[in-house]
C-alpha cells in the first residue's frame, strides 16, 4: 500500500470533537462529516485539503470521545494517510475499522513540516518525505490490517469474504 499526498500538519492532544465538533453528529452521510471536518481547528482545511493528503500530527491523536464520526470524516475529506507520535486507542481501532490508514511514526510526525510532500510504502514500513529526501522506518502494515484497509474496512471486508 503506497501513498502519496501533501502533509497537513497539526499538534498534539487532536481531539475528536474538533475533529469532527458534536453539532454534526446528527448524520451519518459521509461527505456532509467531510465538509465539516476540522472546523474547530482549522478553518481553512476543507478547503485545502486534496485527496491523498496525509494528516501528520503530534501525539494522542483522536483523544476524546470514541465516536467513528471522526475517522469517517477525515477519511470522506480525502485523506489517504494519518502519521501521528502516537494514536488514543480508541480512535485508532475505529480508523481501522473503517478502512482509514494510520500508523504510529514519532520521528516522521515531528520533522515533517506542513505542505510536504510524502510517500509512505506501507507494505515495508517506509515514509519518505520528498522534500528533504529523508526516509522513516515505521511498522509495516500486517496482512489482516492491509486487507481491511484495502477492502474499505473492517465491514467491507467481512462482507466480501476477505477476513472471517
Amino acid at each position: 500500500m503506497i501513498y502519496k499526498g501533501n502533509a497537513i500538519k497539526y499538534g498534539d492532544n487532536v481531539d475528536t470533537d474538533v475533529i469532527i465538533p458534536a453539532r454534526y453528529l446528527n448524520t451519518s452521510d459521509h461527505k456532509e462529516l467531510a465538509a465539516h471536518c476540522m472546523e474547530d481547528i482549522d478553518k481553512s482545511f476543507v478547503q485545502r485539503v486534496k485527496p491523498g493528503d496525509i494528516i501528520v500530527a503530534g501525539n494522542n491523536f483522536g483523544c476524546g470521545s470514541s465516536r467513528e464520526h471522526a475517522p469517517i470524516a477525515i477519511k470522506a475529506s480525502g485523506i489517504s494517510l494519518v502519521i501521528a507520535k502516537s494514536f488514543a486507542r480508541i480512535f485508532y481501532r475505529n480508523a481501522i475499522n473503517i478502512g482509514l490508514a494510520i500508523v504510529e511514526c514519532p520521528e516522521a510526525a515531528q520533522e515533517i513540516a506542513e505542505g510536504s510532500e510524502i510517500e509512505a510504502d506501507m507494505d515495508r514500513g517506509i515514509i519518505r518525505c520528498i522534500n528533504t529526501g529523508r526516509e522513516y522506518s515505521a511498522p509495516p502494515f500486517p496482512d489482516f490490517i492491509q486487507k481491511i484497509i484495502s477492502s474499505g474496512g473492517l465491514i467491507q471486508s467481512v462482507a466480501k469474504g476477505i477476513i472471517t
